[in-house]
């Protein structure tokens, strides 16, 4: 008898619908009812029906409160009868709850279910090593959410150790940019295999995006010319420099700061060190003197073996200190010297 019951619990439990329980369940209520009315004497309150139920709730799960219990023999088997039953359906659900999860984690593994998510970051593409660089970087940085869209060949979620979304398919298919709430979104990188991916996935999204900050990482930026005749909006970053890829992503505009800074002619970069006649100078007198008088602004100082950027204004800097600085011109020390000299002040005695 025991035997074939626990067959009977074993099929139940590798059912998959929810007829069964439900099935199973309702079955021993209606049989153990009138059981348990021919089995108890006449005038016992547990088969009152206001009563009963919660009987064979209490007693299907398995929590035996006490305060109803049948007190015959036969009427002990129809509780044995209704116990039974309810570890079958509990069997039942419990697998069922299971198989029901573990589905969920295999399609969520396997990049098949779609985002719900708002102002998000979606990354296109995976490199081993940089996405997870890249990931790592965004989910310091940031408390948005990211999404992973990875081709077929990536056959499960690449960085489950990271609190990330997984989307798997054609990057260049509106489906999977939809699946993965690129019109939703609040930024976009496309990082593929090739610059000639990269077009291609560039047009999609740009088709399905809504406003998103939409950035390309391009080994060839000269192609940057060809993004911008889909959208002049796009940012195009240069592959080999993923610290700049993620600082554009959660700073819109600051790669092309950093070009202009190292494009020819415009503003640039320049160090030069205070001579020692100038003796000790302040920051605050250099960051006003060199903003009034040439526009320029320290960006760092060196002193010694330590490097400071954007040192606080209260600082001393000593005699030989190399400062550097954006300008539109390389000053002479000269230059530097006599702005400092007109801007000294007591602060400093």
């Amino acid at each position: 008898m025991l035997f074939h019951l626990a067959r009977l619990i074993t099929r139940l439990a590798r059912t998959r619908g929810w007829a069964v329980p439900v099935a199973v369940v309702v079955f021993v209520f209606l049989t153990s009812w009138p059981l348990m009315a021919l089995a108890e004497p006449a005038g016992s309150r547990i088969v009152e029906p206001t009563v009963y139920w919660w009987y064979f709730v209490v007693t299907a799960a398995t929590v035996g409160y006490g305060d109803f219990f049948p007190t015959t023999v036969a009427g002990h088997a129809v509780g044995a009868y209704v116990i039974v039953g309810g570890i079958a359906t509990l069997t039942t659900v419990f697998a069922r709850l299971a198989s029901m999860l573990e589905r969920a984690k295999g399609r969520r593994m396997q990049g098949a279910n779609p985002v719900n998510a708002t102002g998000h970051i979606v990354l296109f593409g995976y490199a081993p090593g940089r996405t997870e660089r890249i990931v790592a970087e965004l989910l310091a940085e940031t408390r948005r959410r990211v999404v992973l869209c990875a081709w077929d060949e990536v056959a499960t979620h690449p960085v489950p150790e990271h609190d990330v979304d997984f989307v798997r398919g054609e990057l260049t298919a509106e489906d999977v940019a939809r699946r993965a709430g690129v019109d939703r979104a609040r930024a976009v990188l496309v990082d593929a295999r090739d610059d000639n991916e990269a077009l291609a996935v560039a047009v999609t999204v740009h088709h399905v995006a809504a406003g998103a900050h939409v950035v390309v990482a391009l080994r060839d930026l000269a192609r940057a010319s060809l993004l911008h005749h889909v959208n002049a909006g796009i940012r195009c970053v240069q592959w080999h420099t993923p610290h700049m890829v993620t600082e554009e992503l959660t700073s819109p505009g600051i790669a092309e700061v950093y070009t202009e800074l190292m494009t020819p002619g415009g503003t640039n970069t320049y160090s030069t060190r205070l001579p020692d006649s100038l003796g000790p100078v302040l920051v605050t007198d250099c960051q006003t003197a060199l903003g009034r008088r040439y526009s320029a602004t320290l960006l760092a100082v060196r002193t010694g073996e330590n490097l400071l950027v954007s040192p606080d204004w209260r600082t001393e800097l000593p005699a030989g200190t190399v400062v550097y600085y954006l300008s539109q011109r390389r000053l002479t020390v000269e230059e530097i010297t006599a702005a400092l000299r007109g801007s000294s002040t007591p602060s400093r005695t």
